[in-house]
């Protein structure tokens, strides 16, 4: 396994719910480093336990936000993180930050962002 490209510690907050809403729901926090926006293959630590994670960082443009943040998809979770501090190594970029018409254009990117973190975790 390479080393990660970087490291962001930060405490899980609440969001828009939009990833949920979508079928992907995220673990938020708050960006305080220049990374270059986009979906990475990650790793995230929560409660000394690692998941892999398809990761979001930058702004939310397909719904006019101007904040950026970081928000891992956790595989193979189910459970209530709001509040606890997680550590999230990013590995690989995937690809950039895009602007999607609709949701649903969306959400078939993301179980295709989802595939494409699988395939760089088990190669």
């Amino acid at each position: 396994m390479n080393k990660p490209l970087y490291i962001v510690w930060g405490k899980v907050v609440s969001g828009k719910k939009r990833g949920r809403e979508l079928g992907f729901p995220t673990a938020n926090i708050m960006l305080h480093k220049a990374i270059p926006e986009g979906i990475y293959a990650a790793k995230v630590k929560v409660d000394n336990k690692e998941f892999i994670a398809a990761t979001f960082v930058g702004k939310s443009e397909t719904f006019q936000e101007k904040e950026s943040k970081i928000e891992p998809f956790l595989l193979n979770f189910n459970g209530d993180i709001y509040g606890k501090w997680i550590s999230i190594r990013l590995y690989k970029k995937i690809r950039n930050n895009q602007v999607f018409s609709s949701g649903v254009l969306l959400t078939n990117q993301m179980k295709k962002d989802v595939e494409d973190v699988k395939n760089y975790f088990l190669s």
